[in-house]
């Protein structure tokens, strides 16, 4: 080898003046000495190994981690790190991700809503995290993770957390059927569980934007405030064009979507400073959505304008469209997106922005539209970037908010399924029962194996009006509101707790999801929400279900495993069982009575699906 070696590094010497010294002492490196090997003594091992002894958890295969210290080139006029210089960081690290598990290059689709915690000074170091969260056929969702480091007084801090969908692309531009991903760790398996009703979200989208300005009009309507020094919105409006270069590019020769994400975000900082004459600060930007391609050598036409100010923030929609180097060619366009700006005075506060006055049409319905999607926003971030601790156990239910209540129903669930440390309780014949003590829950899971299809369980047991026949403790559900087809209102009616003079009623939200790929299981999920027209009433105790629900897992063409969880809080402990320390028989025999049920009625819905 040494020979070879040498014949190599000649060979370099020939274009690279590499010293003698070096080529003798690369040589003499590899052929070692001619002495024989000494033995190692015992203790000089164990050093050696050091902290080999004690192997690190394994690594998501797809997780890329990436470091960048902010110098002055990234920053704007305050020293703080421009918001689309970390757009483009962003999308960089959430690519390579997304390229690790499909072998492929890869596109990016969309990236979901993304709100800045803080801003980033010159100096610091941004650390961002990505790794896939789920396959689904050609696309894939990546999470990614951002947050900062001071090198000098070691404090880290989060900055956002992001949701980029990508998809992958063959050789001609086809779409690539991704393999499928196995999460390992419970924050991976939640994840994994929760990318598929994030993914139905964002479907849906546009139709609860439309839905919103259909059903509440009135919600939407222009302020009728003074409006006498009111900017009008045409002297906000920037229109700008880049030239895509090569560095603008990626290997596939398509404009990088993160540097897209960037000149937008600089032309509507600009229509925000010319609204309200100041620097503003970018809090939030709503979903990007890329609607094609660009390439190098295109022009691409970026437009923004002030939609529409509130009393602390304004709304800038944003724009990109791209055309080629002929005069006759066509504009397409590119993406669109929203974003949200603030300007902050010396103590780091909110200032009160001016008013801006629409133009008739267009501009009338621009305005409305950020009315309404300021609420989805309040709504969305209320429901689902809370904490599951922090949000309150029955949230009012609205149109606005039903898109968002029952991902979070559903997600809760989800979470709650993929947790690790259950602890057996009870086995009592085919009925299994764990405990899950965790912060200020005490969560119950009891599961059984049952000859039924899980279709078949799953049409049964998430329709609440049957559930008085199989659970004693139900008296009466009544379906209050059909919310969709796989979204319903209930108002039920509980048998009278001991230490209470009167029943229990509830209002609850009942969300089904079917599988949505293999291995997933069918979801009813339970969650209480408020209604103006079903207020707690003088004859009832009003209760609340924070989180509970059914899964069922098909075991074989007429097996299933169905499982309910429950997640107690303390005033609803008393409903679950009365006797948590003994682990009362009182559950495991209520599912007994559950099995029975479905036993029973596997027929009779068979007969009416075939006369059906």
């Amino acid at each position: 080898h040494s020979s070879a070696f040498r014949c190599l590094l000649k060979m370099v010497k020939g274009n690279i003046i590499v010293p003698e010294e070096i080529l003798n002492f690369c040589c003499n490196g590899l052929q070692g000495s001619t002495s024989p090997p000494r033995a190692q003594d015992p203790g000089e091992r164990e050093e050696a190994l050091g902290d080999m002894a004690t192997p690190l958890p394994a690594r998501n295969p797809t997780e890329v981690q990436m470091s960048q210290l902010v110098l002055p080139c990234h920053t704007n006029h305050r020293g703080e790190l421009s918001t689309g210089q970390l757009l483009k960081w962003i999308d960089t690290a959430a690519c390579l991700s997304a390229e690790r598990h499909a072998g492929c290059p890869c596109v990016t689709a969309s990236m979901d809503d993304i709100y800045f915690e803080h801003t980033i000074s010159v100096g610091q170091v941004v650390n961002i995290k990505a790794k896939v969260n789920r396959a689904f056929n050609s696309s894939m969702e990546v999470g990614i993770q951002v947050s900062y480091e001071d090198l000098c007084s070691g404090k880290h801090c989060s900055i956002c957390k992001a949701y980029a969908t990508f998809v992958a692309q063959g050789p001609s531009g086809s779409k690539v059927r991704l393999k499928p991903l196995t999460p390992q760790t419970e924050e991976e398996k939640i994840e994994y569980s929760i990318a598929a009703e994030r993914r139905r979200m964002r479907l849906v989208h546009k139709d609860t934007l439309k839905d919103l300005l259909i059903r509440s009009p009135h919600d939407t309507e222009l302020e009728t405030r003074d409006g006498s020094g009111a900017v009008p919105a045409e002297k906000t409006r920037v229109e700008s064009v880049e030239l895509v270069l090569p560095p603008h590019a990626n290997h596939q020769g398509n404009t990088f979507g993160g540097q897209i994400m960037a000149w937008m975000e600089n032309v509507a900082t600009i229509a925000a400073s010319r609204l309200c004459h100041a620097h503003p600060t970018l809090r939030a930007i709503e979903m990007f959505h890329f609607r094609g391609p660009s390439q190098v050598g295109d022009r691409l036409v970026l437009k923004a304008i002030v939609n529409n100010a509130f009393k602390n923030s304004m709304e800038v929609g944003v724009s990109a469209e791209a055309y080629g180097q002929e005069m006759s060619s066509s504009r397409r366009h590119i993406n669109s997106a929203f974003m949200t700006f603030v300007v902050l005075d010396q103590e780091g506060r909110p200032r009160t922005l001016p008013m801006v006055a629409p133009e008739p049409g267009d501009g009338e319905r621009r305005y409305r539209e950020a009315s309404a999607r300021k609420k989805i926003r309040l709504d969305r971030k209320y429901v689902v970037a809370c904490k599951q601790t922090e949000v309150p156990l029955s949230v009012p239910w609205d149109q606005s908010n039903k898109v968002y209540l029952s991902y979070n129903n559903v997600s809760a669930l989800k979470t709650l399924v993929a947790k690790a440390n259950w602890a057996l309780a009870r086995e009592k014949e085919k009925v299994r029962m764990y405990t899950l003590e965790e912060d200020k829950f005490l969560s119950f899971r009891i599961e059984m194996s049952v000859c039924i299809t899980a279709s078949q369980a799953f049409s049964l047991l998430s329709n609440l009006r049957r559930r008085h026949e199989w659970d004693s403790h139900y008296v009466s559900a009544e379906l209050v509101q059909k919310v969709d087809d796989d979204d319903m209102i209930y108002h039920v009616v509980s048998q009278m707790l001991r230490h209470e003079n009167k029943p229990q009623d509830f209002v609850i939200l009942a969300s089904r999801r079917k599988p949505c790929s293999k291995g997933d299981p069918y979801v009813v999920a339970f969650r209480s929400v408020t209604l103006p027209t079903h207020p707690a009433r003088a004859e009832f105790t009003r209760g609340e279900t924070l989180c509970s629900g059914f899964c069922i897992w098909p075991e074989s063409e007429e097996m299933s495993k169905v499982a309910y969880y429950n997640q107690a809080t303390p005033g609803y402990l008393n409903y679950v069982t009365t006797n948590v320390a003994g682990l009362s028989s009182d559950i495991c025999a209520t599912f007994e009575a559950c099995e029975k049920f479905l036993l029973k009625n596997k027929d009779d819905l068979i007969s009416r699906l075939q006369d059906f």
